[in-house]
């Protein structure tokens, strides 16, 4: 029963050699991310300038860390209790209002964006705090340390908000600064010091699973747009081929992620005497250049279905060569973190890109397109390949 559960009532039982399961609230709170993911990825697509740019980075980076804070925390707690649920439900509605201000966050609605951010941080947290025991000492600390951390920058967010311009922009990017620098500076606060690694212990099978969940939402959220995008076009030989690259390019992606890296990420955090330290750097960092290559081949997909033929502007050359290029920095990092070793098909991927680079401006985006999805292919086949004859070596042996 949960009331008899030492590590607290509205805290997950843990079952030995057996993973927490990702519940259905926890999917249903993920739906909210769908919309947010689509926000940032059209925001993107019609501010698609330097300036814009650096907006777009904030916006995702708070839209990322506000959900993958969410998922550590019922990572610990078990939401198919009431209260959890209430709390995730409280969230939904915060990340309705964050979604749909993110198109003009730097406008009109800044004040609100900042306010559903910092009320879903801090909210989140105060949950967690009260959900949390007096006797499990450690964790309560850990608690107040991040609590703490959040109510500075949610002054920062707050003030950007009220704020206009190079000075809105400049508030928010010290804001999410701070939140990124908080867990490599281990929540430091006087008195308390230091969080310890070994408080930060997690279910490492139920955060891998939720972390390649956001990636499905990515994926799932590119393919859905490409769809919307092809229905409204004129079907040309052109737009068709362009359609079937952009989907053939998402199904190289999920490859790419989902056939040896996500099962073997799962696998080893599972086993890992620190599996705290492992979620940091793995799944909190190393996701997001992930989902922020998949967001910029959505941006490409859509310019390329429109727009097929003639020469590759800055920003489809960008999008187009970017996105997949960002995706396999993150996996490659992502996997030399569970591996302890470089992937030898992402390294030739990521230099196949670069020396695309350089002809790009020469070649029409549905050509670029082509070339990048074939680039993603050659790195999925030679992964599984060369993984599959390692493991085979190994069975024999």
């Amino acid at each position: 029963m949960a009331a008899d559960n030492s590590r607290g009532a509205m805290f997950r039982v843990i079952v030995p050699n057996q993973h927490s399961r990702v519940t259905n609230v926890e999917l249903f709170f993920d739906l909210v991310f769908v919309f947010a993911v689509t926000q940032v990825s059209h925001t993107l697509l019609h501010h698609f300038t330097p300036l814009g740019a650096v907006h777009v980075a904030v916006l995702f980076l708070a839209v990322w860390w506000v959900w993958v804070y969410t998922a550590w925390v019922t990572n610990w707690l078990n939401p198919e209790l009431t209260p959890v649920r209430v709390m995730l439900f409280l969230m939904m509605l915060g990340g309705l209002v964050l979604s749909t201000t993110i198109p003009t966050a730097f406008e009109g609605r800044g004040l609100w964006f900042a306010i559903a951010y910092a009320a879903m941080q801090i909210g989140r947290t105060a949950f967690w705090l009260f959900a949390t025991p007096r006797h499990r000492t450690a964790v309560r600390h850990n608690a107040i340390r991040i609590l703490t951390w959040l109510s500075i920058s949610a002054v920062l967010w707050i003030a950007g908000g009220l704020s206009e311009g190079e000075t809105r922009l400049w508030l928010w990017i010290a804001a999410v600064t701070w939140e990124y620098v908080s867990p490599a500076a281990r929540f430091w606060v006087p008195k308390l010091g230091f969080s310890s690694v070994e408080a930060w212990a997690v279910e490492g099978g139920h955060m891998a699973e939720r972390c390649s969940l956001f990636v499905i939402i990515a994926l799932g959220e590119a393919v859905v747009v490409n769809g919307a995008t092809f229905a409204e076009l004129e079907w040309t030989a052109d737009n068709i081929l362009a359609f079937v690259s952009a989907l053939v390019g998402a199904i190289a992606m999920w490859w790419v992620y989902f056939h040896r890296g996500a099962e073997a990420g799962a696998e080893r955090i599972s086993k890992s005497a620190e599996s705290g330290r492992l979620a940091r750097l793995a799944y909190t960092y190393l996701h997001m250049p992930i989902i922020a290559g998949i967001i910029l081949t959505a941006v490409s997909d859509e310019l390329v279905l429109k727009h097929p033929t003639g020469h590759s502007d800055m920003r489809t050359i960008v999008s187009t060569i970017g996105g997949p290029l960002v995706f396999l920095i993150g996996t490659i990092l992502f996997k030399h973190a569970i591996r302890g070793f470089l992937q030898l098909s992402h390294g030739i991927g990521i230099i196949l890109l670069l020396v695309l680079w350089w002809f790009a401006a020469d070649l029409p985006p549905l050509w670029l397109s082509v070339a990048t999805t074939a680039i993603m292919i050659v790195v999925a086949v030679w992964e599984s390949m060369s993984l599959g004859s390692t493991a085979e070596q190994a069975e024999e042996f």
